[in-house]
């Protein structure tokens, strides 16, 4: 299934894409796709219900990131093995963890709002998973079975803030609108081999970015299985699980984000995000 939530900012409703690609409304099954949700088996009951009886959404309404608020948002960094090459930075023995607000989530098509003070906005297309149950110590070979669904995942960060001002990398990872996710959750069944899909990003209609999640360092299992370890993983919690190559950071000359640009990005069969760059102050 394609879960989607559509509507106005702060008012999405659930929905999900049928097999003809129509957007056809949930709201009157279920609330909303948040941690409530994935722990009360909202995707089975969802499955029970005959996608032809419920309303077709006429128009194009806004679409909404695909999850409501989750507990943790999670990241890893440097998990390509090109990626942290054109970076100049040594292949990491273990997963790096660090986090993004829940607050940073944003629709697929939002804009992507630079802070007041940024220099050097980045771009990062990513895949993204969504925990279904409650995982703790979970084995490498049962970890896929902690996940609900993937989805599109920008991590847009601000390399100044987080490689230039000292400290942790979250000050340059968790300001508003730095977190697209959408438009589908996809759920799990859908996805034959989630280590061998395609994932691009493309600004002002140039590609930059163009690999496979078969590039990763740490597997998704891997992630699950080793995150698991440290933090009691929750439904609904999302984990984004690193980039390729083609960011800005390692291009030469660097290049980074000014209002107006525009990032088009996907993963296959997960959907399309594009977003407009602007700045605070400036909507």
């Amino acid at each position: 299934m394609k879960l989607v939530r559509f509507g106005n900012v702060g008012q999405e409703k659930p929905g999900l894409i049928d097999k003809n690609g129509k957007l056809r409304d949930l709201s009157k099954h279920v609330g909303d796709f948040n941690p409530a949700f994935f722990a009360e088996n909202g995707i089975g009951k969802i499955r029970a219900v005959d996608s032809a009886t419920l309303p077709v959404v006429d128009g194009n309404p806004r679409i909404g990131a695909c999850i409501s608020r989750p507990g943790n948002f999670i990241a890893v960094g440097l998990n390509y093995v090109q990626h942290a090459i054109e970076t100049n930075a040594p292949i990491p023995n273990e997963p790096i963890l660090f986090n993004k607000a829940p607050s940073c989530i944003s629709g697929p098509n939002d804009r992507v709002l630079l802070p007041l003070k940024s220099t050097k906005a980045d771009w990062e297309v990513e895949i993204a998973f969504v925990i279904g149950k409650r995982a703790h110590n979970v084995s490498e070979k049962d970890a896929l079975g902690y996940v609900a669904g993937y989805c599109v995942c920008n991590d847009v960060s601000e390399r100044a803030f987080q490689l230039e001002q000292g400290g942790q990398w979250v000050k340059g990872k968790m300001a508003p609108t730095f977190g697209p996710l959408g438009p589908w959750l996809v759920t799990s069944d859908e996805i034959e081999d989630v280590q061998n899909l395609p994932l691009w990003l493309e600004l002002n209609g140039k590609r930059i970015q163009n690999s496979s999640t078969s590039d990763m360092i740490f597997p998704i299992s891997k992630l699950v299985s080793y995150i698991s370890e440290f933090v009691m993983l929750e439904p609904g919690d999302v984990i984004t699980t690193g980039t390729p190559p083609g960011v800005g950071l390692g291009m030469k000359p660097e290049k980074y984000l000014k209002p107006g640009d525009v990032m088009r990005l996907s993963v296959e069969g997960l959907g399309v995000q594009e977003q407009v760059v602007g700045r605070w102050g400036d909507q």
